[in-house]
């Protein structure tokens, strides 16, 4: 059995990693920063894509492995977690490849948007959220994500296209787009034309 003794340097406790892809010492204590101020985010943000929490924790692991191995890559400061969404967002492309579009997944973000809408409205009819969740599963996967990054992860434009690295502006475009496609999906399902327009709004108007 291997022992591993835990030290410290500059008062950074320093876990156990393989010499081969140490970097210095002070990119060590950078890296458990980085990890200890932005894991729960990135957690939050796999859990509310996956349908396994198993799923998330590997999405998450994966993520700050690749920040590791990128360490002189991350940006200092608020930029950060705005880079390891980015990460994120393509680790998570890359476990969802390959799986069939109307999954666990798409039913686990209809419960996350049917708790989500819940607070940001009084439902007229206790059943009334039914048809939201089903026409946020209609939509295409580029705009769910986006209502997402701005209903869960509380974006905004500009951080927003850091996140997918495009424009503000190309954001901007893309959200005014996907709202009215949510709300034309609302409106198709029985939703009145003022739920239609908060629901929307909840999910980019205060981009």
């Amino acid at each position: 059995m291997v022992v591993v003794r835990s030290h410290t340097t500059r008062g950074c406790p320093l876990s156990a990693t393989p010499k081969a892809s140490r970097p210095p010492d002070d990119g060590r204590c950078r890296f458990d920063e980085l990890y200890a101020a932005h894991r729960v985010q990135i957690l939050g943000y796999a859990l509310r894509r996956t349908s396994d929490p198993q799923d998330a924790a590997d999405i998450l692991a994966e993520t700050f492995l690749i920040a590791w191995r990128r360490l002189d890559a991350v940006p200092h400061g608020a930029e950060a977690r705005l880079w390891l969404y980015g990460v994120a967002r393509r680790v998570l492309a890359n476990h969802h490849r390959g799986v069939r579009r109307r999954s666990a997944l798409s039913h686990d973000l209809a419960d996350r948007l049917r708790s989500d809408l819940a607070t940001g409205y009084v439902p007229e009819e206790p059943g009334d959220l039914a048809p939201a969740a089903e026409a946020f599963r209609e939509l295409p996967e580029r705009d769910r994500e986006l209502l997402a990054l701005v209903g869960w992860e509380g974006l905004d434009n500009g951080e927003i296209a850091t996140v997918l690295g495009c424009s503000r502006n190309a954001v901007r475009i893309r959200l005014h787009r996907a709202r009215r496609r949510f709300a034309r999906e609302l409106e198709r399902r029985g939703a009145s034309a003022s739920q239609s327009r908060t629901l929307a709004a909840a999910h980019g108007e205060h981009a």
